[in-house]
């Protein structure tokens, strides 16, 4: 039976529903695959991918515990003061908060995420950091609620792979920017995964099933008329982050399935999935 769009997206949402209440990320509990990891004021450690202390130690524990992503766009980005950042799927607001004390009072930061619990999480953690000049709004990636031509840059942490239409994110991405604007994105991609994963529904909302090959994100972007479209760094993961995921799904529960899971880890994932960071701009000369 063929899944539809918005069955996809519903388990996407309920996924990230449930997660928000424990801590929970796409990367496991209590290490990461995607980065370093943090222990919060109450002593619960949760995954940071990419993330200084010094920019940690500026936000509500909240949006730290409830980062679920796999890179931090901001820090290959160049945001500047006065700008507006627009963050596709913003989650509890972790890169919206930074982004605001780099664009300052004069800038302007609007987070879009299709989850409502994740909308409340993401305007109390601005609220608790004091923050005026950032925005949540909730809405598709495919259909975000921004006017055409409003943003300087776009960016994405760990969402675009959640999709079941990348290449509609990226015309909308490219319709909300104005002309010269620039995109940064951490995602996952994905190379000949063996189909029990590549079709497993919780692998799809824990950021590798849903996931495409580079070459095809790219070519998205780039058929969307994003330009200088590239990538600027990889994280390759090895078997014990991809284990450590797979047991967060809870697919290892299943007693049958679970020598079959550990056997196609074991051989048929190696170099297979990474997160990429990828910039992208949009031509001067666009009027549209």
């Amino acid at each position: 039976m063929q899944v539809t769009d918005e069955k996809i997206k519903e388990r996407v949402r309920e996924r990230y529903s449930a997660a928000v209440t424990k801590g929970d990320s796409c990367c496991g509990k209590t290490s990461s695959c995607c980065g370093a990891e943090v222990t919060l004021p109450e002593g619960r450690v949760v995954a940071a991918a990419g993330y200084t202390s010094d920019q940690l130690v500026t936000l509500p524990a909240d949006a730290i515990a409830n980062s679920f992503g796999c890179g931090n766009p901001l820090a290959f980005a160049g945001v500047k003061q006065g700008q507006t950042v627009i963050d596709i799927g913003s989650g509890a607001g972790i890169d919206c908060l930074l982004a605001a004390q780099i664009v300052g009072p004069k800038g302007r930061v609007i987070g879009i995420d299709m989850t409502p619990v994740m909308i409340e999480k993401a305007r109390a953690n601005a609220k608790k950091a004091g923050l005026t000049n950032v925005e949540f709004r909730l809405g598709d990636a495919e259909n975000m609620p921004v006017e055409s031509g409003s943003a300087d840059w776009i960016v994405s942490n760990c969402v675009i792979n959640l999709s079941p239409d990348k290449p509609r994110v990226f015309q909308e991405a490219f319709r909300v920017l104005k002309p010269g604007g620039q995109v940064s994105i951490s995602d996952i991609m994905v190379e000949d995964l063996p189909w029990p994963l590549s079709r497993s529904a919780a692998l799809h909302c824990a950021c590798i099933a849903g996931a495409i090959p580079e070459a095809k994100y790219l070519k998205a972007m780039q058929d969307a008329g994003f330009q200088d479209v590239r990538v600027t760094g990889r994280i390759v993961y090895e078997k014990e982050a991809v284990l450590n995921l797979i047991e967060e799904t809870k697919l290892f529960g299943h007693t049958v399935l679970k020598p079959l899971y550990r056997y196609l880890v074991d051989h048929h994932v190696s170099g297979k999935i990474w997160s990429a960071k990828v910039v992208a701009s949009k031509s001067i000369s666009v009027n549209h």
